[in-house]
């Protein structure tokens, strides 16, 4: 078993105060890791959330242990693209500055469910609704810059419990197609990895950087929909450690470091993966950044079509 990747430990002594950082799904899991860690450093974070008590109580419980920086709660639904409109309004009306946008939040493995706005739930979600925020906070990311965009994407983009990750053109939204939890979530966490891939290229020479990555696998409630949580978090969990199995602070690693290592701004648009589970072997080490074994992952085609289409779907233009 490979050990995980771990930023140097002078990212983390780097003064960010005076930064201004938003990370969607920051009420759990490596979102709040990362919220934790930004606003220790000195950073203003916006914690982005659905359930807005439970980000209210998790901020409070940061705030309480002295941190230097600022958190504040602002409810989006990834679901509703109203919701992402009104969290971006409320956000462009309320800062100035923009300096990090960590696309976090995710489900996975859902059963068949629409967004409210029609779209298959994973789809919708992990990608649509990140892909409409982004672009509503564009403008402000350029403003800003040096500023990043960090797509939180998945090794299971190459292959999802067997399922090989590709973007169905024809159904992306399984309108035609047999349901299957696992293909329609490697298909959205590809789509992760290749809107960070063409928006390199869109924004080449703006000061915006973009990244996808990997966090591993992570103990987080993401598998509730696949087990009960204690079976993950009791029963199962010194047998999944030996497996692979990381802590949140560890799945944290490779978001924070695209998000603030100074090389990363020379590999705009590249993949930077934890340890995982790919078709390729030597990848399982994974990488910083990492050439995914998912030949999709690699093809300008298929991603401009895709940023093409995702804007046509949310209404964006």
């Amino acid at each position: 078993m490979s050990k995980p990747l771990l930023c140097p430990p002078e990212l983390f002594n780097l003064d960010l105060s005076g930064q201004t950082y938003i990370v969607t799904g920051g009420n759990s899991g490596i979102g709040l890791v990362t919220v934790k860690q930004l606003a220790k450093q000195g950073a203003q974070v916006v914690l982005a959330c659905r359930r807005i008590d439970e980000g209210e109580l998790k901020a409070k419980e940061l705030k309480s242990r002295g941190l230097r920086g600022e958190i504040e709660v602002s409810e989006l639904d990834l679901a509703d693209l109203s919701s992402v409109r009104s969290f971006a309004k409320r956000f462009l009306e309320n800062h100035s500055a923009l300096h990090g946008l960590v696309n976090n939040a995710g489900v996975m493995n859902t059963p068949f469910q629409r967004t409210k706005d029609g779209f298959e739930m994973q789809l919708g979600t992990n990608h649509l609704g990140h892909y409409l925020l982004t672009e509503l906070l564009l403008p402000l990311l350029k403003k800003s810059v040096p500023s990043r965009v960090v797509c939180v994407s998945s090794c299971f983009h190459d292959k999802a419990m067997g399922r090989e990750g590709y973007i169905d053109f024809e159904d992306l939204n399984f309108e035609k197609r047999k349901y299957d939890g696992w293909v329609a979530y490697g298909q959205s966490k590809l789509a992760n990895l290749l809107h960070a891939r063409q928006l390199a290229k869109r924004l080449a020479g703006t000061g915006v950087t973009t990244a996808s990555v990997h966090p591993g696998w992570v103990r987080t409630n993401l598998i509730h929909q696949t087990m009960p949580l204690w079976i993950q978090n009791k029963l199962l969990r010194p047998l999944f450690r030996m497996g692979g199995m990381i802590e949140p602070w560890e799945g944290a690693q490779t978001t924070l470091y695209a998000l603030l290592a100074p090389e990363v701004s020379s590999q705009s648009g590249a993949f930077f993966s934890q340890t995982g589970i790919y078709r390729n072997r030597k990848a399982k080490k994974g990488g910083w950044p990492l050439s995914s074994p998912n030949p999709q992952a690699h093809d300008d085609a298929i991603a401009e079509k895709l940023d093409q289409v995702s804007r046509q779907l949310v209404g964006f233009g």
